[in-house]
């Protein structure tokens, strides 16, 4: 493993039973980047990080995190994690200064500080006991005690399922302030597209647990682009689409005065013969000049494309 990787798997796969949740896995998180991760319910996402954690063999390959195989890790290494579930488990009893009292004994590198500043930003009076939090502020409880052992790698699975938009606004603003020092690193993983945009650098996405895409978030976003076509509906229409000779994936979303046509495809071959600069993609079906009004390059959100729901502004 090299200085600059955080996190290294080779080959890495899980069976339960006869059925592989994660196959033959390489994947790297470089030291100080913030890193998504992406897929459906059952993806294998849940399954891969407790691998990294250390928290399940692999049936064959490997994982190492700061240079440690996974499935040796010491104390020591492991004070230098952090990681965060889905459900944040606290002990309801304690009361919100008794968990971080319990941090700073359990901690050496506790930072009290970034502690209270995180609680704060969920607006969460410290004096109540965690059984009178709502989830949101579980949930705030949860991550400031986990980015207050001031960890050189943060994991986190899915820490803002079921929180409310300002629950999700403060965990977003905590994991963007924890890494503005740039040499820290973040695993995240998320069903929320859009939050997963605002704190990324780099995008994995897991599909039947395979890496399909690793990539900068910047490249992912350059090559989701589309062409809006505003005309009548004959031009260039779905009759004329699926006869032609294009033999690429993609979909078309026709309204009364525009036909928006895009890939689901990630291969460059696919992106350069569907995508040519302005009318050329329809020079096939010859649509008439006067039906078509204007052609523009539109791009989505990375939520918007994966859920295959974008149009252009009229």
């Amino acid at each position: 493993m090299s200085d600059v990787d955080a996190i290294r798997t080779s080959g890495l796969t899980r069976y339960f039973g006869t059925r592989a949740v994660v196959k033959d896995l390489d994947f790297v998180v470089m030291r100080g980047s913030v890193v998504g991760l992406l897929g459906l319910n059952g993806a294998g996402k849940t399954t891969l990080i407790r691998m990294i954690m250390g928290l399940l063999s692999p049936t064959r390959g490997s994982c190492k995190i700061l240079g440690q195989s996974s499935e040796s890790l010491t104390p020591e290494l492991r004070s230098r994690i952090g990681y965060t579930v889905e459900g944040h488990y606290l002990y309801s009893w304690m009361r919100v200064t008794e968990c971080e009292a319990f941090g700073r004994d359990r901690f050496p590198r506790w930072n009290r500080e970034m502690f209270y500043e995180s609680v704060d930003r969920f607006g969460i009076d410290t004096s109540q006991k965690v059984s009178w939090l709502s989830r949101g502020q579980r949930a705030g409880v949860s991550l400031s005690s986990t980015i207050s052992s001031n960890p050189e790698v943060l994991v986190l699975d899915d820490p803002a399922l079921g929180l409310d938009p300002v629950s999700r606004r403060a965990l977003n603003e905590t994991i963007l302030d924890f890494c503005a020092s740039g040499d820290r690193t973040v695993l995240l993983s998320s069903h929320l597209l859009d939050d997963i945009e605002r704190v990324a650098d780099r995008i994995a996405i897991m599909i039947a647990g395979r890496l399909l895409i690793d990539t900068t978030l910047d490249e992912f976003r350059a090559r989701i682009s589309a062409w809006s076509i505003v005309g009548s509906r004959h031009c260039g229409s779905k009759q004329r689409l699926q006869v032609g000779e294009w033999r690429c994936p993609f979909s078309i979303r026709e309204t009364t005065h525009r036909l928006t046509i895009e890939t689901h495809s990630y291969d460059s071959v696919v992106s350069r013969k569907l995508w040519r600069r302005d009318l050329k993609l329809f020079q096939q079906f010859r649509p008439r000049k006067s039906d078509i009004r204007r052609s523009q390059r539109i791009h989505p959100s990375i939520s918007q494309k994966l859920s295959g729901q974008f149009d252009s502004s009229d």
